[in-house]
């Protein structure tokens, strides 16, 4: 697929990355192309949104049912105070607008189910795991797996997250099979062994932690540069400062 070639305005917009050898005009090409599907408008998905708008991601698709109330804005940063009662879309997709009005944004305003996920992840090169409960979250991973599209996952909980790439449809660099998102998490835990956010709680910049390395990990799969987290689970602890990496595999 090509493109259209950057504009002056792009160039100067883009300019921090064109510069970057390993990105370059070709790499900024690859993120105008680029369609990146984002799962869930809160806390993990608002700086995703924010930080892939502003990179010049083509064609950016949100999915969420929900509305914005008071109790979001501490952590998700994407809406604001004149919100609250919107949907979490439409007041995404305005964020977006003001941030680089270049970005196509696509609404999807329901929830993901076992019947259209396929259909859904099948419009996009990339989906990004926003998600606050397992169900549908395993729902969302087998879709990528089946429709071989990369997944980036997280997750947090008060004071600590974790993110990964899922690639099960390819192999690694010795020929084996790389792992899936029930390699890493056979079953979902026993309904309330986990509490919510709301329950537990969760300091605000965390999610700003967390999703920020998400886009990361969306601008090096487009880009082709680096090394994805695939197989790889990055811990953080934001109490103790401290990042750890874990090695996973096939089960």
């Amino acid at each position: 697929m090509t493109s259209s070639p950057l504009t002056p305005e792009e160039l100067e917009r883009y300019a921090r990355h064109i510069v970057l050898p390993e990105v370059g005009g070709p790499g900024q090409q690859k993120l105008k192309r680029a369609r990146v599907l984002v799962v869930g408008a809160g806390g993990l998905g608002a700086p995703v949104l924010q930080y892939l708008a502003a990179a010049g991601v083509g064609t950016l698709g949100i999915i969420d049912d929900d509305t914005v109330s008071l109790s979001n804005l501490q952590r998700q940063v994407i809406h604001d105070t004149a919100s609250v009662g919107d949907a979490k879309i439409d007041s995404a997709a305005r964020t977006i607008a003001r941030i680089n009005p270049g970005v196509k944004v696509e609404l999807h305003r329901f929830r993901i189910t076992g019947e259209n996920a396929r259909e859904l992840v099948r419009g996009y090169d990339i989906v990004v795991d926003g998600l606050d409960n397992f169900e549908t979250r395993y729902v969302i991973a087998d879709a990528c797996e089946a429709e071989e599209r990369p997944l980036v996952h997280a997750a947090v909980g008060r004071f600590d997250g974790s993110v990964t790439v899922l690639k099960p449809f390819e192999t690694d660099a010795q020929g084996r099979q790389n792992p899936s998102y029930r390699d890493l998490f056979p079953e979902p835990p026993p309904p309330g062994m986990v509490p919510s956010c709301a329950e537990a709680g969760v300091l605000g910049a965390l999610t700003g932690v967390i999703g920020t390395l998400e886009a990361m990990e969306v601008l090096k799969l487009i880009t082709g540069i680096g090394e994805p987290l695939v197989g790889r689970l990055l811990l953080y602890d934001g109490l103790g400062a401290r990042f750890d990496t874990v090695k996973y595999g096939r089960t």
